[in-house]
């Protein structure tokens, strides 16, 4: 058993006394900013079902992901923390084994689980430690990273090749096919559906570049991309509709950082991916519940991608844990109208440490051969390595990078100079000064003083984490 996982469990609350608990599906798109949307706003992006879904839902319009890059976020949205604590520093760095996942609980509280689509935490080989299967889910359709239209994927640790299915589709219909055999079983279930588009390379299907014919091929094959996944999220809605549980399902959809340079839309915000200023962070946010949620809302408090792990287990009757720090706090107040905003502030970390290349569809290809040889692979090493606590422990001085803090409506900035060490820090009055252009640090000092102390104390307890101290 997991060292914090069994303290966890003495933690959580048995299950509410619901009749029937929801079933909980969480989607997620790769680099879709918060203006790559027709109900943000997009001059031309066609998003029909994301449209649909903002409308009869609840539409979170200050929705951030936990960090400015896709496998940090996504580590966040597992565990209710701050990527960082575990060592997710940035692209391509593996889950830790003594994380205690969202869907570790959920499958320990009765639900069948599943994940379909790009896994980014770890290696999708059969002997990995960071595979989706070690981690939780039952079932598992997964591609070490992004992947595009009839990309080979593991399943379970068996290179399939989905040939000439559009990417988005091979996630969701993956996905419908295990909802489907699950429903027989009369269990609940948790699925995760990570698309792998919009990602660069941006290859559309033809369908889908149609629709942007007078664009050029940069701009026709993005927008292509996110209207493929507006199609795929389409099927999956009419299909939970079609099996008779789309009433009680909790469907939660968002993206796992800010907008694309170029191409990308970030609706004006400053920044974009790889960035945290609020064009690197905000992304869409929808969520679908009609048993519990049958109004449509628009929701301009902040929430968190960290938030989604402690908001489900609201959900589902389960009792937040004590004990490693989680940088996360339940919605389901705000989701019902009853609270403004989120208690905890917001903290964020873009550390200067360098991603780990993980190029799926060659990894998966060399995966293939072997196993048509009757061979398998080992786990890729860099993410073995990446695995491990760090000795000597890391440092503020060593990561470096770029931090924020949003605690209100105001959000500073310390950004450590890579090459100098040299730290400065801006404040920004994020109500009246959304696009962050006005520094005012010089104008508040004393606001500075206090929320940099605030964050001092942050970034200590995310070292702490980081160094190994939850798992003793």
């Amino acid at each position: 058993m997991k060292p914090i996982f069994s303290f966890l469990l003495l933690a959580l609350s048995c299950l509410a006394q619901a009749a029937e608990r929801p079933h909980v599906i969480l989607v997620m798109a790769d680099d879709q900013g918060w203006g790559d949307m027709g109900y943000n706003g997009h001059p031309l992006v066609k998003t029909p079902n994301f449209d649909d879904a903002a409308a009869r839902g609840l539409r979170f319009d200050r929705f951030y992901a936990a960090a400015p890059v896709c496998s940090p976020t996504r580590a966040s949205v597992l565990t209710g923390r701050n990527p960082n604590r575990l060592g997710v520093y940035q692209w391509g760095f593996p889950i830790r084994n003594q994380e205690v996942t969202l869907a570790e609980v959920l499958k320990h509280e009765g639900y069948t689980t599943g994940h379909f689509g790009k896994w980014h935490l770890g290696s999708v080989r059969e002997s990995s430690e960071s595979r989706p299967g070690a981690h939780g889910f039952d079932r598992w359709v997964s591609a070490p990273n992004f992947y595009e239209n009839g990309a080979t994927l593991s399943d379970e640790g068996r290179a399939v090749t989905f040939e000439g299915v559009e990417s988005s589709f091979i996630a969701v219909d993956s996905a419908l096919d295990w909802m489907k055999d699950s429903l027989k079983e009369e269990k609940p279930i948790f699925a995760v559906i990570w698309f792998g588009s919009p990602h660069s390379p941006h290859i559309a299907a033809d369908e889908d570049a149609a629709l942007y014919a007078d664009e050029d091929d940069a701009v026709k094959n993005f927008l292509g991309e996110v209207t493929g996944m507006d199609r795929a999220y389409g099927k999956l809605r009419e299909e939970l509709e079609e099996m008779g549980i789309r009433e009680n399902t909790l469907l939660w959809y968002c993206s796992d950082n800010g907008a694309l340079p170029k191409v990308g839309s970030s609706g004006g915000f400053r920044g974009n991916k790889g960035h945290i200023y609020e064009g690197g962070l905000l992304v869409p946010s929808i969520v679908e519940w009609p048993a519990r949620f049958p109004e449509h809302r628009v929701i301009e408090s902040r929430g968190n991608t960290f938030d989604i792990f402690p908001t489900v287990l609201e959900a589902v009757g389960v009792a937040l844990p004590e004990g490693p720090d989680l940088d996360g706090e339940s919605l389901i107040s705000m989701m019902e109208g009853e609270g403004e905003s989120r208690n905890k502030p917001m903290g964020f970390w873009d550390t200067s440490m360098r991603g780990i290349g993980t190029p799926s569809e060659e990894w998966m290809q060399e995966l293939k051969a072997a196993q048509a040889e009757g061979r398998d692979l080992p786990p890729n090493e860099d993410v073995v390595a990446a695995m491990a606590i760090p000795d000597p422990p890391k440092t503020l001085e060593e990561l470096k990078g770029h931090l924020a803090w949003i605690d209100g409506d105001w959000k500073l900035h310390h950004i450590i100079h890579k090459k100098t060490g040299k730290a400065t820090f801006e404040l920004y009055h994020l109500k009246s000064d959304p696009y962050e252009e006005v520094d005012l640090s010089e104008e508040e000092p004393e606001r500075v003083a206090k929320m940099k102390e605030a964050l001092k104390d942050w970034s200590d307890s995310v070292l702490q984490s980081l160094n190994g101290a939850d798992y003793r």
